[in-house]
């Protein structure tokens, strides 16, 4: 690798390096201590831990080349190289390309100018190609080298960044550097003789977090595996706990939610990610989710300012933020202040001439908002009405319909008289703060919003707080559209909406009557239509119901989409994820805030059973309506933190009660008439609306608790807890979550599988995890791999993995005991092909599994059945290399072509495939004749007969005779394997003569008898000459053909066969070898 020429006292390197050759202008160095083939005695022990620790160039390579000038001891190193092929290749350019050069010129100053200049010729040249583009090339230049060398991964893997830290093995921390890069966390150290490397892929981790006690002050935990690891002594450990929370949703996401990964183009390119890229990313959502903005915003500039609030005549600090569409500011203290301005809305950008350098941003409605003390305020100005003029676009027109809530109000006057205070106490804020998506947001909204939102302005709010205004106005008439499209389909999702309609809020008199009711299928239907993915969940009809009281049809739409697309996410899928890594957030904030009720549950379980309904309804299910709304209100303009902040003053209210419990059953009951206890004093709702039972004391000390004050105490005990703090939390839980589901589908596959094989269950575990492991790594390295479109969770288990015949030759090289074959690649191939019974050309894991349990546990006669089968169609197809110098080795491209050649499905199995690869994937209507002819088929499957099998011919016997002479080979009684299979042979073949002369005297089978045993050995070079010489005499000789039964009984004749056969096989020692070995196997191709 070239290095930036910088400047190196030969004097004080000659104690560290040797010189091997040199010319007039440079040195090729080798490192003391360094031997190729591996040692280096104390020396190099000193060296190698000096290398290790220290950030140099001395530490990348064990060779360099550096540029001298004649009577000068200042030498420039120029290059380097991690061994000896890579840095004489850099040397003999040099003599090829530069050494004619340098002796035209006059001066030592001009050789040195000009060599330099080309060296840094040729960097630029290389970073044009080149991963690399960070702060200081040329030190991750030298990362990306040292990284490449100690860890051996394919050049694709690309790497991210690199801290030096210290790595605790026990109660010893091992200094040395951690390598992030986009599918591994590594960590390199070489002390004193010790090295540790150690290789951990993001996917496989299931707890990451930071953590101190008296040892370590603060450091990194890893958890992968059931392993723990502990990372500390980082100059910025939070900037780099940051970056591996990012990559390690990153992986997740690619591996294990692939829809989400395929919309988000960002991370498409695995290549393209940079430290830089991931940083801005992160700053990105957090501006979108802070400010409720379209996920397609990405943060643009940020700008430290003062903003002009006019109604406290001060200005408050905090930043500016500018997106594409909207300019934005918050006050450092987040409860103070905040403004979204979306420049759709902008009339007019202004500037002062005074000091103050202030933009004056104009909207519509005479509204101003000065910004003051902006850097650089001019060429801010100059952007945003660049901005302006191309994202001018005219207001949509909301329409006039009206929300469907009941007319019948029947309110007494106090409640009436309160209801017009609260909206009086709205107008007074509106006067002061402004109306519409650019008022002011200060602590006195919150306050409002935390005493419940008047009936009146409750769906205006609603909009505007979760940003379902701004989606709206960039969609135009798109509900419409999708109303129209909508109509009349008929699928799952559309199924299950007509069946739970008449469920949706049935006491309240809005969804008695076809108004209400039509109005919530239009919603429905048109959500479903608009993202298919999600297409209908349970309780997305109960929350949309209480957005159409309060919301117009199209509101409550997009409402609808700000819930499930951004608010809530991932919480209306099959997995329900969103759900369940908030109900794992929930529990740690049980643990932090409620440590004595942790103590007294036993089984943390019993809080996710319980608060499930309450984050996937927002508590709908279980308050009273009109105490609900309340819930929404909060949950509208705070976000899950008003749900977590709610159940934990919910538990901390009954608290005593719960401590007092002996079982689930009695704490379940506890919250219940808890809830039914829990009222809204100021709801102008009717009595025949209203669903709160009065609790009287006849049913226990249940007293009635009213829903403002619960949220208000739920603020003041719990609204510490930060935005920044829920989003580690809920990434941390994240990986928990995907991590305890992939062990659930492992062990439910692994207990199906158990069944039907006799390798032990943590045989089978190991094996899982190589078969998914292998199929990993295609996602890793291999960016259109049509496999990335199999991985469907929604799948059934068996069936969510599925490998190809290139990932099955890998994993076959690395576990079959008969993978030291000479024509391994075709074996691997043949029995991928009579694994692939559906003709998909995937096979999953049980398949695998019961291959490579023949291979290892069946007997004599399984394996040599499989053996014959993989010889006789459909497993086998006649293979023929296109390089000849490879011998029998077939590429990439060969294998997947022969995989697929002659593949015709059966009429038995299209109905299984074609719902298999349907693009619903399992969500239309399930065909349960075809689940009941497969399973049929499995039955039978079991029962079958070696009589059954069919005959084999003369090429495939030709074949079968070659495959067990490669099988033999290095074998210790490998002398009397040949020649019991030659006498095997010769037996077989004179048994056909005479069947055959009996049918037909004149046919003759003692030419091919000589073509394949001769003197005990073997003899496929005589075959396969025969057949050139008369390759037609195939064709004139009458077909003979073996029967299974027939090779069976001579092969049993034969002890030496049997005991080759029967011989076991350690199957702990080759699944050890095959993890060790797996990742080196896949870097080498």
């Amino acid at each position: 690798m070239w290095l930036k020429p910088e400047e190196v006292l030969l004097k004080n390197a000659l104690k560290l390096w040797l010189m091997e050759r040199s010319n007039d202008y440079f040195v090729l160095q080798r490192r003391r201590g360094y031997v190729e083939e591996g040692g280096g005695g104390l020396t190099g022990l000193l060296v190698g831990t000096l290398d290790s620790v220290l950030d140099s160039t001395a530490k990348v390579a064990p060779f360099r080349i550096l540029h001298q000038t004649p009577d000068s001891q200042v030498y420039l190193s120029i290059a380097c190289g991690a061994n000896r092929e890579e840095i004489t290749k850099h040397w003999d350019w040099l003599e090829q390309n530069i050494m004619k050069t340098l002796s035209v010129f006059d001066s030592n100053e001009d050789i040195t100018h000009f060599v330099q200049g080309k060296i840094r010729g040729l960097i630029a040249e290389e970073g044009r190609h080149s991963f690399a583009k960070e702060d200081d090339p040329e030190k991750f230049r030298e990362a990306l080298l040292k990284f490449g060398k100690c860890f051996g991964l394919p050049e694709q893997e690309k790497l991210v960044t690199y801290y030096s830290c210290s790595y605790w093995k026990g109660r010893v921390p091992c200094q040395g550097w951690l390598y992030l890069s986009t599918n591994f966390l590594s960590f390199y150290s070489f002390l004193l003789g010790s090295e540790i490397k150690l290789i951990i892929s993001w996917d496989a981790v299931s707890k990451l977090e930071k953590t101190s006690n008296v040892l370590l002050t603060e450091s990194i935990h890893v958890c992968s595996q059931g392993e723990n690891h502990y990372f500390s002594m980082f100059l910025h450990i939070n900037e780099t706990y940051l970056l591996m929370e990012q990559l390690a949703n990153y992986a997740i996401k690619r591996l294990f939610d692939k829809e989400t990964f395929a919309n988000d183009p960002i991370l498409d390119d695995p290549l393209q990610i940079t430290k830089r890229g991931l940083e801005n990313r992160a700053h990105s959502e957090q501006f979108s989710a802070f400010f409720r903005l379209p996920k397609e915003e990405t943060l643009k500039e940020v700008h430290e300012c003062f903003l002009w609030v006019p109604f406290s005549h001060f200005n408050t600090h905090g930043k500016m933020c500018i997106s594409e569409n909207y300019v934005c500011f918050a006050s450092h203290d987040g409860n103070l202040c905040s403004v979204i301005i979306p420049l759709r809305e902008v009339v007019a950008i202004d500037k002062t001439n005074d000091s103050s350098k202030s933009v004056i941003i104009n909207i519509k409605g005479k509204t101003a908002f000065r910004f003051s003390e902006v850097k650089d305020f001019e060429q801010l100005v100059a952007k945003l009405r660049l901005k302006c003029g191309a994202t001018s676009t005219q207001c949509h027109d909301i329409s006039t319909e009206v929300p469907i809530s009941s007319d019948s109000t029947d309110p007494s006057d106090n409640t009436e008289l309160k209801e017009k205070m609260k909206e009086q106490s709205w107008n007074i804020l509106f006067a002061e703060c402004g109306r519409g998506v650019s008022m002011f947001r200060t602590k006195k909204t919150r306050d409002l919003v935390i005493r419940g939102i008047p009936e009146a302005l409750r769906g205006e709010l609603w909009m505007l707080f979760s940003g379902a205004v701004n989606d709206m106005a960039a969609n135009p008439g798109y509900y419409a559209e999708l109303v129209e499209q909508s109509l009349g389909t008929c699928n799952l999702a559309t199924e299950e909406i007509e069946r739970d309609l008449c469920r949706s809020l049935p006491e309240h008199p809005a969804f008695q009557n076809d108004t209400g009711i039509s109005s919530l299928r239009r919603v429905l239907t048109a959500y479903a239509y608009k993202n298919p993915k999600i297409g209908y969940c349970q309780a997305m009809n109960i929350l949309t119901s209480v957005l159409l009281l309060y919301a117009k049809e199209e509101e409550a739409f997009w409402l609808l989409v700000a819930l499930c697309e951004r608010m809530l996410p991932d919480y209306f899928n099959r997995r329900i994820i969103g759900a369940l890594v908030d109900q794992a957030v929930f529990e740690e904030l049980i643990r932090d805030h409620l440590p004595q009720l942790t103590e007294h549950m036993t089984d943390m379980t019993f809080f996710s059973s319980v608060s499930l309904s309450w984050f996937l309804t927002l508590f709908i299910s279980v308050l009273p309506i009109e105490s609900a709304v309340n819930v929404v209100d909060c949950f509208f303009y705070d976000g899950i933190k008003a749900i977590l902040q709610l159940g934990l003053a919910i538990l901390d209210y009954n608290l005593d009660r719960l401590l007092t419990c002996k079982d689930d059953a009695e704490a379940v009951t506890a919250l219940n008439r808890f809830f039914d206890s829990v009222t809204n004093k100021d709801s102008p709702l009717p009595s025949s609306v209203r669903q709160s039972s009065n609790v009287s004391g006849e049913k226990g000390n249940y007293i009635t608790v009213d829903i403002t004050d619960l949220i208000r105490e739920s603020n003041e005990k719990y609204g510490n807890i930060c935005y920044e703090e829920i989003h580690s939390m809920r990434c941390r839980s994240r990986l928990y979550v995907i991590q305890t589901l992939e062990e659930t589908t492992k062990q439910n596959v692994v207990r199906v599988v158990s069944q039907d094989v006799n390798l032990s269950l943590h045989e089978l575990n190991e094996l899982y995890v190589l078969f998914k492991k292998e199929l990993f790594f295609s996602y890793y390295w291999c960016l259109s791999c049509p496999v990335l479109k199999y991985h469907d969770p929604s799948l059934p288990y068996l069936e969510q993995y599925q490998i190809d015949c290139q990932q099955f030759r890998m994993l076959y090289q690395l576990l079959s005991p008969w993978a030291h074959a000479a024509n391994k690649d075709s074996l691997a191939l043949w029995t991928f092909r009579l694994l692939d019974e559906n003709c998909d050309c995937l096979i999953n894991f049980k398949d695998f599994s019961s291959a490579i349990d023949t291979m290892y546990n069946g007997s004599f006669i399984d394996k040599l059945k499989l053996l014959f089968k993989l010889h006789i169609p459909p497993a086998y197809t006649e293979v023929k290399c296109k390089d000849p110098s490879k011998g029998d080795e077939l590429s990439k491209e060969e294998l997947l072509y022969f995989s697929q050649l002659h593949v015709s499905k059966p009429p038995n199995v299209k109905k299984v495939a074609s719902l298999k690869n349907s693009p619903e994937k399992g969500k239309g209507k399930v065909d349960i004749q075809a689940y009941l002819s497969q399973w049929e088929d499995e039955l039978s499957k079991k029962e079958e007969n070696i009589k059954d099998l069919p005959r084999m011919n003369q090429s495939q016997f030709i074949q079968f005779s070659k495959t067990l002479y490669n099988l033999f080979h290095g074998d210790p009684e490998e002398e009397s394997l040949y020649q019991a299979i030659a006498f095997v042979t010769s037996l077989l073949l004179r048994m056909e003569e005479v069947g055959r002369k009996l049918h037909s005297p004149t046919a003759s089978a003692k030419e091919f008898s000589g073509t394949v045993c001769a003197s005990g050995g073997p003899s496929e070079g005589k075959t396969e000459s025969h057949l050139k010489k008369d390759p037609s005499s195939l064709r004139e000789e009458p077909q003979w053909s073996f029967a299974f039964e027939q090779i069976l009984a001579s092969l049993l004749n034969e002890p030496a066969l049997v005991r080759f056969f029967e011989k076991p096989v350690d199957v702990k020692v080759k699944l050890e070898n095959a993890k060790t070995s797996q990742l080196s196997c896949r870097t080498k191709i």
